[in-house]
């Protein structure tokens, strides 16, 4: 496992950022077609059989499996760096580290300029402190 000390982790952030956005983006674009495909949204369609997979069908539109393959994709660019995505809501990454002989996280966020947060591994966003 690669560990990464705050100057390493910030080295990066260029470099993740827009991977980062993307894969927001690619999130928000996925979960906004499941809730257009969902046939209780629709109230008033006339029950039928559709030949082809989309709206109102039980079958995934194929955009869904391209989307999630680009997800996974993003989410390999960005862990090849050594980092681990935390959440894709947020657009939390987690640096391995260590502090005091203890494994840590460093923590980043999108929007935020630099990593000065950390936690420790069994914590999570909620448990951050400064650097």
């Amino acid at each position: 496992m690669k560990l990464f000390s705050p100057e390493r982790a910030n080295a990066l952030i260029g470099k993740l950022g827009p991977l980062v956005e993307d894969l927001l983006s690619r999130r928000r674009e996925l979960a906004i077609k499941l809730l257009e495909s969902d046939p209780a949204l629709h109230h008033a369609q006339p029950a039928r059989r559709p030949r082809l997979a989309g709206v109102g069908s039980p079958l995934p539109a194929p955009r869904f499996a391209e989307l999630k393959q680009e997800i996974g994709r993003l989410i390999y660019r960005i862990e090849a760096h050594g980092c681990i995505v935390k959440d894709l809501d947020l657009g939390l990454i987690d640096f391995p580290a260590v502090l005091d002989e203890q494994p840590i996280y460093l923590c980043w966020k999108l929007g935020e300029p630099a990593v000065a947060h950390w936690h420790g591994v069994e914590e999570g966003f909620a448990a951050r402190r400064l650097l």
